[in-house]
């Protein structure tokens, strides 16, 4: 059985297996295909549009999670009525 191979020091560490399809991301999120090309369309989910294809790194969409979608990772603070 061959080892997996080290990338070379000119190599990309980035590989295609580091990016997270929008299925994948619809499936995490348990929600539509549709909806998550809205969300990288309005930019709430991290990505990049080429030509008609989305790359969302797997890294930024983790981190993204992982901090309930707020840009800075703080979160928001709650709202009080004052009545």
């Amino acid at each position: 059985m061959a080892e997996p191979r080290q990338p070379r020091a000119d190599e990309s560490v980035e590989s295609p297996c580091s990016r997270i399809s929008v299925l994948g991301i619809a499936r995490r999120l348990n929600i539509g295909r549709l909806a998550v090309y809205s969300m990288l369309e309005q930019g709430i989910i991290p990505g990049i549009r080429i030509g008609r294809r989305w790359i969302v790194t797997r890294h930024a969409f983790e981190s993204w999670e992982r901090t309930c979608g707020t840009a800075t990772g703080l979160q928001r603070e709650t709202e009080h009525k004052v009545t």
